[in-house]
């Protein structure tokens, strides 16, 4: 029997090394809520692991005073990949941002999702390359005015949410780093979800790019433009005193943003249904944003489905059953084996 987990607190995940992000970086707030949700969930502080690549946010392993990787441009989703293959008993964070997990690293970070792996994937988005100090990021906004475009950008923004879903990882979620009680909330489910779990995290840089989501923290808007996701309900925001709601538009079938109570019933709303199968209203929430509708944030997919990890000691398992005597060494001379010495000469093995 496994020896039970002691108590732990957001203190032993804290590690004595000073953080260096600058002073009202929203980094903060997440680094303070992984810390807080790390301890809910009964795994020994040995056994997590964070994985970062570069960029502002990849400074995240060393302020979890935990196991931690910090690599190379985008390539922390790789590297993940073989700790969890390896050690599926593990709880693999990996924390990038828009520039490292969509520029450099957009091809790991696809195929992590697409195979499934158990990995926990936080993907800080502020719009702007910060680490740099301020270009352009795939998730900037068209026209953009930055540092590598004074004109603005000319490319249209990659949509973070979307490819995750498109990916098909089994659990997509939104949220905001102000927000304490919804980010902690999206943490615990992500981190108890067996398979890829991808969770983007609207982040303010107040210097590069400040007030990128004001919209969607600022008391006076935020109520209109908010749409908190919840399972089985219809689609609502807005103030008690003037909600809204989404509906299918006759004819189209688009959604469509009404006010609920002035002829239009709740019943007629549509509802989110998180585990549908059918990914065609995920993905069309996931292109939501304001002005003309509310941003969505919660759980946007959750399916149960086999974990990579899972799969490939499944096939290690039959594999030693079929052949219990096999070893590494009888494998690798199996056929016709060569091996060249130092000097040069060759001798047939087989």
């Amino acid at each position: 029997m496994a020896a039970p987990v002691s108590e732990l607190t957001r203190k032993d995940f804290t590690s004595d090394q000073d953080v260096r992000w600058c002073p009202g970086c929203g980094d903060y707030s997440v680094l303070a809520n992984v810390q807080r949700v790390m301890p809910e969930l009964g795994v020994p502080r040995e056994n997590f692991v964070f994985v970062s690549g570069i960029g502002c946010s990849s400074r995240f392993p060393y302020y979890m005073n935990t196991y931690g990787f910090h690599t190379i441009h985008g390539r922390a989703p790789a590297f993940a990949t073989g700790i969890k293959a390896s050690r599926p008993d593990l709880s693999v964070w990996v924390v990038t941002g828009d520039g490292d997990g969509l520029s450099i690293g957009g091809n790991h970070l696809i195929h992590a999702m697409r195979r499934n792996v158990g990995i926990k994937i936080l993907l800080f988005n502020n719009r702007i390359y910060g680490l740099t100090k301020g270009q352009a990021s795939p998730t900037s906004e068209l026209g953009k005015r930055t540092a590598s475009s004074p004109a603005g950008t000319v490319e249209r923004p990659f949509n973070p949410i979307a490819i995750a879903l498109a990916a098909e990882s089994t659990f997509v979620a939104r949220s905001i780093d102000v927000y304490k009680d919804h980010l902690q909330e999206v943490l615990l489910r992500a981190a108890r979800h067996r398979g890829s779990a991808f969770v983007e995290i609207y982040q303010n840089c107040n210097i590069f790019n400040d007030g990128a989501f004001m919209n969607l923290t600022e008391r006076e808007s935020r109520d209109q433009s908010n749409l908190v996701l919840k399972h089985g309900e219809p689609l609502m925001f807005g103030p008690k005193e003037a909600r809204k709601g989404l509906r299918r538009r006759a004819g189209d079938g688009r959604l469509e943003v009404v006010d609920v109570g002035e002829g239009v019933d709740e019943s007629s709303l549509v509802k989110h249904d998180e585990t549908a199968q059918d990914p065609g209203l995920a993905y069309a929430l996931s292109h939501l944003e304001p002005p003309e509708y509310p941003a969505p944030i919660g759980v946007f997919r959750c399916q149960e489905m086999p974990a990579y990890e899972d799969r490939v000691w499944d096939q290690i398992g039959a594999a030693r059953k079929a052949k219990p005597d096999a070893d590494l060494a009888s494998l690798l001379r199996r056929g016709d084996v060569w091996e060249i010495f130092a000097g040069g000469r060759i001798q047939d093995l087989g």
